[in-house]
């Protein structure tokens, strides 16, 4: 699922993938409900509305779903019931779209890779308190890499490093014993040390690389 026609990758007109081709959602039966799923699949935060009648522009091609009817619990907005893909009477006038409540994540989010050879490598570095800080690499694997990468939308990992691979940082140190399962949507939310608590120096700094 993609949001486009809006102002950041977190708002505009729902698009779907299906046969390799994007189509749109008709707004029958559009709520709140159906925009959340929409947004945590975007990892985009909590639905603020769900505007209808194509309030970021019409969409072109197919009509792919409509008369979609979520619990809000889902995974995922092909999880909800909804009428066979490409089987309405709407026209593109009817787009639904979606407005969560985050602004771009990949971009500005609390988390970022510095002095790498490219935005997807790199030291990383995590945003509390409005200072950036790294982060200590014991325990520092694969598993927390597979989390970072996802969360910064940079793919999977290749290489979760530490050592201060790509420099010392020089502020504070944030987070250490940082232990994720690698499912987790965020850094944020694995287990590790209250903030700033560590036993580290920056010649430890933790650094991943990505594949995209």
């Amino acid at each position: 699922v993609r949001l486009v026609g809006g102002p950041n990758r977190c708002s505009g007109r729902v698009e779907v993938l299906h046969k390799d081709v994007w189509g749109t959602v008709c707004d029958d039966q559009w709520d709140l409900r159906e925009a959340k799923v929409v947004c945590r699949q975007l990892g985009c935060g909590t639905a603020v509305s769900a505007p209808r009648e194509s309030k970021y522009g019409e969409g072109k091609g197919q009509i792919w779903l409509s008369d979609v009817n979520c619990t809000g619990t889902e995974a995922s907005l092909t999880e909800c019931e909804a009428k066979q893909w490409g089987d309405n009477i709407c026209n593109h006038v009817e787009d639904a779209s979606v407005e969560c409540s985050e602004v771009d994540i990949a971009e500005e989010g609390p988390i970022r890779l510095v002095d790498g050879p490219n935005k997807c490598a790199g030291r990383v570095e995590v945003l509390h308190e409005n200072r950036w800080g790294s982060v200590c690499d014991d325990h520092w694997d694969m598993k927390d890499a597979k989390v970072v990468c996802k969360q910064v939308g940079c793919g999977s990992p290749l290489s979760a490093l530490g050592g201060a691979r790509y420099g010392r940082g020089s502020d504070i140190i944030w987070l250490d014993d940082v232990e994720c399962n690698g499912t987790e949507e965020s850094i944020f939310d694995c287990q590790a040390r209250p903030w700033g608590e560590h036993n580290c120096y920056h010649g430890e700094d933790a650094d991943v690389v990505c594949t995209g």
